[in-house]
């Protein structure tokens, strides 16, 4: 399986094998500084979808696709009792979602998305 290594600077290092389709293949890598600024924006943000008993079903996933689309950064509480089903589900929602995950503290994961027309009314990173 053939894999590409990528550096952008020396923080920031991708690796991805090229078996993967294009389709899929969407990494978006962010620096410290960045990661940095979009934890102090989401540290003030209420979680938008709650995953729970239901787990995460279609429904779940349409909703946290169009928070992303509608405000880039957002949070999502994981109100399962496991921490390694916690963890297979935040890595379930990134890749389905294609989004990249900022921070994961207990229960609460802040995920990124930069929306293909941001609007200023809606974005969390333009007000």
């Amino acid at each position: 399986m053939p894999v590409i290594i990528l550096k952008f600077d020396p923080k920031v290092v991708l690796t991805f094998d090229l078996d993967t389709s294009l389709e899929k293949l969407v990494v978006m890598a962010l620096s410290p500084d960045r990661k940095k600024a979009l934890r102090t924006i989401g540290h003030k943000l209420n979680p938008v979808v709650i995953v729970a008993g239901n787990g995460l079903n279609e429904n779940v996933l349409i909703e946290i696709n169009r928070a992303l689309e509608d405000h880039e950064l957002i949070k999502v509480k994981y109100s399962v009792g496991d921490r390694e089903l916690k963890q297979e589900l935040i890595e379930l929602t990134l890749k389905s979602c294609r989004a990249t995950l900022v921070q994961g503290i207990g229960n609460i994961a802040l995920l990124y998305r930069a929306a293909k027309e941001p609007d200023p009314k809606k974005s969390n990173l333009l007000r």
